[in-house]
């Protein structure tokens, strides 16, 4: 039962350090376009930005989530 109790632990404590890790690097990466995103995306209606937001958001998520991983 401890095993698990540690275990449980331990995977919570690794995705929360993953997802504050994946919002700084999202954040990072808003800053560093040159067109404001959540302006383009919602106001703009603009596809191809959203598609590269997308893009970002997933290539941040699996470096996240093989840096966390080991």
């Amino acid at each position: 039962m401890m095993e698990f109790i540690g275990a449980l632990i331990n995977a919570t404590i690794f995705s929360a350090l993953g997802v504050v890790l994946f919002g700084i690097g999202f954040w990072v990466s808003d800053k560093l376009t040159p067109v404001d995103l959540w302006k383009g995306i919602i106001e703009e209606k603009n596809i191809a930005l959203a598609i590269v937001a997308a893009s970002i958001a997933i290539s941040i998520g699996m470096i996240v989530a093989s840096a966390v991983h080991g």
